[in-house]
């Protein structure tokens, strides 16, 4: 379970805090998702989750409006009594008066924000699932090469650090290496970073720490990337048959749940593995705008057959 610490959020989209004596460490946001308490506010509690961050809009608002003081303060009061994590009051709408003292007396704090409630509540989604996302650190080097979020994975000492140093002098980027952080943020999406301890950093046996933004330049690495594709590196025994070499057998590696297109590239000397890894990059995007390669070979191998036979 991961957590959300309310001061930061607080910063992140500018809120105006308006119960500043209300003290925030510690506190933090547990769940991805958010209410709009319309139907809590007419009194309707049935499978209410009060650990959401809850925000008013302006229909809430309205409603709030055509009530008479004694029942807006019920209404308020019977919300606030659940202890919500936090309020929030979008479009800058007056903040009524019984928030302001329910808020005081329960110690919840209340925000407003300048937004619409629409895209407030979207850019919030988005943000606590970043956030709270379920997570994993992986050993291996994450660059985006052609737009492609390649993460390379081997044994210690196979390359693959010098496979990553190779690509960005051919123009690609660095996203993390030695330990990738993996944040599954959809059900279909996986985003790798790097821990800031090491951003930036590359390890070369034999040589040492590099700072690749400061020797290539800004433009030689990125904050974050989806992960579209792993290569696996793995020494060769030799052994014949042992890989595809026609690319019709696809495998698949499973990351937080997810499956991840996998290509297991054999290591030998001689072998360009940064060229390699480019082709495979390149082959997974022809694949996503609906050319396969080997899938074509195939086709015409069997048109062939076909036309011997006739």
């Amino acid at each position: 379970m991961y957590s959300a610490s309310i001061k930061k959020f607080l910063e992140h989209f500018n809120l105006e805090n308006i119960l500043p004596e209300i003290n925030l460490d510690g506190r933090v946001i547990n769940r991805k998702e958010v209410n709009r308490p319309a139907l809590q506010l007419t009194g309707f509690y049935e499978r209410f989750d009060n650990d959401r961050v809850q925000i008013i809009g302006r229909v809430e608002h309205s409603y709030l409006l055509t009530l008479d003081p004694e029942q807006r303060r019920q209404a308020i009061c019977h919300l606030f009594e659940y202890h919500i994590p936090c309020l929030i009051i979008c479009k800058n709408l007056e903040v009524f008066p019984e928030m302001l003292y329910y808020g005081r007396k329960y110690g919840i704090p209340i925000f407003r924000s300048k937004d619409t409630t629409t895209n407030f509540v979207a850019e919030l989604i988005a943000w606590l699932h970043n956030e709270l996302a379920e997570r994993e650190t992986i050993h291996g080097v994450l660059l985006d090469i052609y737009g492609e979020g390649v993460l390379i994975t081997g044994d210690s000492g196979i390359g693959k650090s010098e496979t990553a140093l190779e690509l960005i002098k051919r123009g690609h980027r660095l996203i993390a290496d030695d330990a990738v952080e993996i944040k599954k943020i959809a059900d279909r999406t996986l985003v790798g970073t790097c821990p800031e301890l090491i951003r930036y950093l590359i390890e070369l046996r034999g040589i040492g720490i590099i700072n690749v933004k400061e020797l290539f330049g800004v433009g030689a690495v990125k904050l974050k990337k989806t992960i579209d594709l792993v290569i696996r590196l793995e020494m060769w025994d030799g052994t014949p048959g042992t890989y595809d070499r026609i690319g019709l057998d696809e495998e698949y590696i499973d990351i937080l749940g997810n499956k991840v297109l996998c290509n297991t590239i054999p290591i030998r000397p001689g072998r360009n593995v940064a060229v390699i890894c480019e082709s495979a990059a390149i082959t997974n995007r022809q694949k996503k705008m609906g050319t396969n390669t080997a899938k074509e070979l195939e086709q015409r191998i069997l048109a062939s057959m076909q036309k011997s036979e006739e």
